[in-house]
């Protein structure tokens, strides 16, 4: 399995965009305690007892990208009949972060059924169904949830983003140029489509519209990200990278920093297989190192900077860095490829065996839903 560092761009960056799964479900309704959607009626809680002790643990787990943790307090806390809707819909966003399609489409049509028929719901049921493969139920999910929130420019970009984890690339444009519909100014959504045009091979309908996203947010993440991947795409890497060292000096001279943008950078450098001790490698991993402190929850810095401890030789590390890559996402398969080489380097054979195996269902996964 080859490193995502050395693909072509068209996934080298989408990890990058908004911090990644766990932060891109939080922001349609991550809830915690019962002012989400207020109780439920019939639930006291001096007789919900462990059950609501389960809530609040189950959902900093969720919040922390633990998800796997999570999901036991969460299902303690539904079964007690705590805040039925947050802890459905909390224990929702860790089924589908794990890869629990059908448990997480079965949590959330039960929520519909029971009167919670909401955007956020539908939000989350879209990206579910896209993920079991079933496109016309994705479709059907999404169009609910854009119907009841027409203007919510994060539906469109979430669920496109799933469309992109599931390479449902024509399915991805569909959804971009829906929201472009009803939001023709957002910047967002424009990038969204020169994306899924790029990745259709449609390069010459791309190109105005990386242009047109960067024009929207002139100055802005989106506008350098735009200007970036339209030399990707063309395989212009040493203006890409200029382009990106450009905008870090310009956040340093205004006393900020963007973890992206570094993420970004080091993500891009490494395409060009630097060597170890060459000075764009350390460039790389300096950019890595940074964009990993200042956002922990990113985890395709984490995942890269595993990848750059790993062929320096540091595997201690590196594992450190890829296992908290592998729990934010946790279907990534390049966290996967090198963790198995990592484990396989430390004599640690059980585990790289298990990490080939989860490579195998994840290229079986993928398979299946590229099948006509």
């Amino acid at each position: 399995m080859e490193c995502q560092c050395h693909r072509r761009p068209r996934r080298l960056l989408r990890p990058l965009k908004y911090g990644g799964f766990v932060l891109a479900v939080a922001g349609v309704g991550l809830f915690a305690g019962s002012t989400a959607f207020g109780q439920d009626a019939g639930v006291a809680s001096s007789s919900a007892g462990v059950a609501a002790s389960e809530l609040k643990p189950g959902t900093e787990l969720t919040q922390r990208g633990s998800l796997a943790e999570a999901i036991p307090h969460l299902l303690a806390a539904r079964a007690g009949g705590v805040n039925i809707y947050v802890s459905s819909f909390n224990l929702a966003i860790c089924y589908l972060g794990t890869g629990a399609y059908k448990d997480a489409i079965a949590t959330l049509e039960a929520l519909r059924s029971s009167g919670r028929d909401t955007a956020a719901v539908n939000n989350l049921l879209a990206q579910a169904y896209l993920g079991a493969g079933d496109t016309a139920q994705g479709w059907a999910a999404f169009a609910r949830a854009a119907a009841q929130t027409p203007e919510d420019e994060k539906l469109y970009d979430f669920v496109a983003d799933a469309c992109t984890d599931h390479q449902q690339y024509a399915l991805g444009l569909r959804v971009a140029e829906a929201g472009i519909e009803k939001l023709p100014g957002s910047a967002r959504l424009h990038y969204e489509r020169a994306l899924f045009l790029a990745r259709l091979d449609r390069l010459g309908e791309a190109r105005p519209e990386f242009e047109r996203a960067a024009a929207l947010a002139s100055g802005s993440y989106i506008a350098s990200l735009a200007r970036v991947q339209e030399d990707l795409y063309g395989d212009n890497y040493p203006e890409a990278i200029g382009l990106l060292r450009a905008a870090i000096e310009a956040d340093n001279k205004a006393g900020r920093q963007d973890a992206r943008l570094l993420s970004l950078l080091g993500t891009v450098l490494l395409r060009e297989a630097p060597a170890p001790g060459e000075a764009e490698f350390l460039e790389a991993r300096a950019a890595l190192e940074e964009a990993a402190r200042l956002r922990p929850g990113d985890a395709a810095a984490q995942i890269a900077l595993g990848k750059v401890y790993l062929l320096e030789g540091r595997t201690g590390e590196a594992v450190e860095h890829l296992e908290l890559g592998r729990r934010l996402e946790p279907n990534n398969a390049e966290a996967y490829a090198n963790l198995a080489h990592a484990y396989l380097k430390l004599g640690e054979r059980e585990k790289a065996r298990a990490c080939q195996a989860e490579l195998r269902r994840l290229a079986s996964s993928s398979a299946g839903r590229s099948s006509p």
